[in-house]
């Protein structure tokens, strides 16, 4: 996987369709309140239902990923494959033989096409998912969502081993009282199959990327640029000395950075040919909340140049709030001969 490849992330827009259109090109989601409100047998079939629909719709989402030019075929999935999983009331319904055929057999399609069209394929669990925790309720519930994601990567045929096929799954580290040590104590606590695919990203407000660096001896870094930024207003290169030991923490196989950008509109006259500066969007009223808000799109032109400078070593990941359709025009600022 040496092609550097830029991904969309987790839906799927097409402004050309009505809204009930667009929702069908995503996963579907149900409640865990839903679910505990219907007999088992009625909740057992409701999930037989949105697991056979997931795997069909994630196929249909690979496919087109995988017929998008080379750049472009990578991918992060939405969590909801298989709807409420890791909820301790609910995980047990999908022992069920029947629903658990439907698991077994829904999504290795998916994932034998992500193999066949070369989409690198990842998972973000949600912000409370963190290892670095003093609650050893918060740590138990992270690990089995660690191991729900990990599941679903099995289903597709890509656990085993290290980060198969590129294949990962993303957490942020979790509170600053816990430290390290805490993400490391939590670390212990998972299968081989999800410390196969299991990364670790800086953020803004507890760990950043010096924080994690001394992590890249047990598992790969994913540079958030945007995070490191909002906190330091610091561009970071591509031959900074820390994309070193980044890239060497991933052994191997190509890393994947994140990049998104702050709103256009934070104050008044930012303008698209300039560098958002940090200190000077402060200095005129932006607050750290404001800055760490993603925008629509990677609207400024220099910013978007910086990051594609970071193809020379990492995949990016755009997270934009319009999705694909911000991934496909950053694309074609860093791929502009490409078909």
């Amino acid at each position: 996987m040496s092609t550097p490849r830029i991904a969309w992330v987790c839906q799927w827009l097409d402004p050309s369709l009505s809204a009930k259109e667009q929702g069908a090109l995503n996963l579907r989601d149900t409640t865990v309140t839903a679910l505990q409100k219907m007999e088992r047998k009625a909740a057992i079939e409701k999930l037989i239902g949105l697991v056979r629909t997931n795997g069909e719709t994630l196929l249909a989402q690979i496919t087109r990923t995988a017929r998008l030019p080379e750049g472009q075929r990578a991918m992060r999935m939405a969590s909801n494959v298989l709807p409420a999983y890791s909820h301790a009331a609910i995980r047990p319904l999908y022992d069920d033989p029947a629903l658990r055929r439907v698991t077994e057999t829904s999504l290795a399609p998916a994932g034998e096409a992500a193999r066949r069209g070369g989409v690198r394929l990842s998972m973000h669990p949600g912000q409370y998912t963190v290892l670095a925790t003093e609650r050893e309720s918060t740590r138990r519930a992270a690990v089995a969502d660690i191991e729900y994601h990990t599941e679903v990567m099995r289903l597709l045929g890509l656990a085993g081993g290290w980060h198969p096929h590129g294949a990962h799954i993303n957490v942020h580290a979790g509170g600053r009282a816990a430290g390290i040590e805490g993400f490391r104590e939590g670390l212990r606590l998972l299968s081989a199959d999800a410390r196969g695919l299991l990364t670790v990203e800086n953020e803004e407000t507890a760990y950043g990327l010096d924080d994690l660096l001394p992590l890249a001896g047990e598992l790969p870094i994913v540079l958030d640029l945007h995070h490191h930024w909002v906190v330091t207003g610091e561009y970071l290169e591509p031959d900074d000395p820390r994309m070193g030991p980044i890239e060497a923490s991933w052994r191997g196989v190509r890393p994947i950075i994140h990049i998104s950008a702050p709103k256009p509109d934070l104050v008044a006259g930012q303008d698209p040919d300039v560098l958002p500066d940090r200190a000077a969007l402060i200095g005129a009223g932006a607050s750290a909340r404001d800055l760490r808000a993603h925008a629509a799109r990677l609207w400024n032109r220099p910013h978007a140049a910086w990051a594609a400078r970071h193809l020379a070593w990492a995949d990016i990941e755009v997270e934009a709030k319009e999705k694909n359709l911000a991934s496909a025009e950053f694309a074609r600022i860093c791929f502009p001969l490409a078909g």
